[in-house]
């Protein structure tokens, strides 16, 4: 057999945009957090690859399993693969699975297995390209696929749309942790294998208040380069949780003095910078702990595993919180969320 459509494909990205598109013209979808994926399917070959175009299938086994013993034996499907643990998405869980060991992956597919969520088609279940259909066909397609073919909660699901703005607003204030913003897609539009305008990701924006636990210097030079990151557990321990850097070089200076006078350890009581983690890097270890006095708001995408999971955007200094307000309940409420498929 022989598929009309075969890897490396590049898929179709999303430009960024910062407030929902409205019209008839658009559909609205979850933007999943976890990783980009199409999915291959020719006969008893199935063949997972990521958006880089790197194949996948070795690190997640129980998909190419689940895709191989559906009914169709041709198609290729655009998705996400997410690992859901205890009704939330757990992106360290994810990354955990590009290991070297085959019997790591082995171990962690049947511990915490895996869903392909699927949002698009290329090819439908008879073998037919469809990428060139316009995506309203292409919705219709898939959702068509899902009801024959995919197992009720089973490996492989079928991502939620709407036409409903006002849905889609919902998804991006309300549904928590689960998703990295909406995505929003020209319906008459085909599959474009680049980055297009008509398909634009709109990110959740988050806020949290951090207690300065402790800073470095810059590479070059005795400024303050980074300031680290805290937050109160249920225990009264501070944890560092991450840094910012987005310091203006014109205010450097006097805050590298004030922070010099806070000075004294330990700075963190509970988890501290330096420590194992996937983010270590060799500066993880120098730093200057303070005192726990100062508190900062900051921007951020995602929360996991204990820390923000990029570098933070400064946004303000809070000098009338309370550093012992600044608790790690604020940034964990949220991931409670329902997954918003089933």
């Amino acid at each position: 057999m022989t598929l009309p459509l075969r890897p490396p494909v590049m898929p179709m990205e999303a430009e960024v945009a910062k407030e929902l598109p409205e019209g008839a013209q658009w559909q609205y979808e979850p933007k999943w957090d976890g990783f980009r994926c199409l999915a291959f399917r020719d006969g008893d070959d199935v063949n997972l690859q990521s958006k880089a175009a790197k194949p996948l299938s070795r690190y997640f086994p129980e998909l190419v399993a689940a895709l191989a013993a559906l009914r169709p034996r041709q198609f290729v499907l655009d998705g996400e693969i997410v690992v859901p643990i205890e009704g939330r998405l757990s992106f360290d869980d994810l990354l955990q699975r590009i290991h070297p060991a085959e019997s790591r992956i082995r171990k962690l597919s049947r511990e915490r297995p895996a869903l392909l969520i699927a949002f698009d088609v290329l090819v439908d279940e008879h073998g037919r390209l469809v990428a060139d259909e316009p995506l309203s066909r292409r919705r219709a397609k898939l959702e068509a696929f899902a009801r024959r073919v995919l197992p009720k909660s089973g490996s492989v699901r079928l991502s939620p749309a709407t036409l409903d703005v006002d849905q889609a607003r919902e998804w991006i204030h309300d549904a928590g942790w689960n998703l990295d913003g909406v995505i929003a897609k020209n319906r008459k539009l085909p599959y474009q294998h680049e980055r297009t305008a008509g398909m634009l990701k709109i990110k959740r924006h988050r806020s949290a208040d951090c207690v300065v636990g402790g800073f470095r210097y810059a590479t070059s030079g005795r400024l303050v380069g980074s300031l680290l990151l805290g937050l109160y557990d249920d225990e009264g321990k501070l944890n560092h949780v991450g840094f910012t850097s987005g310091i203006k070089v014109s205010e450097r200076p006097a805050l590298t003095r004030k922070l010099e006078q806070l000075r004294k350890p330990p700075g963190f009581t509970g988890s501290a910078p330096g420590g194992p983690s996937r983010w270590a890097t060799e500066r993880s270890t120098e730093w200057e702990p303070l005192a726990p006095r100062l508190v900062v708001e900051v921007q951020y995408d995602h929360f996991t595993g204990g820390r923000f999971r990029h570098g933070t955007r400064l946004l303000r200094w809070r000098p009338d919180k309370d550093p012992r307000q600044c608790k790690l309940s604020q940034v964990e409420r949220e991931s409670r969320a329902p997954l918003l498929i089933t």
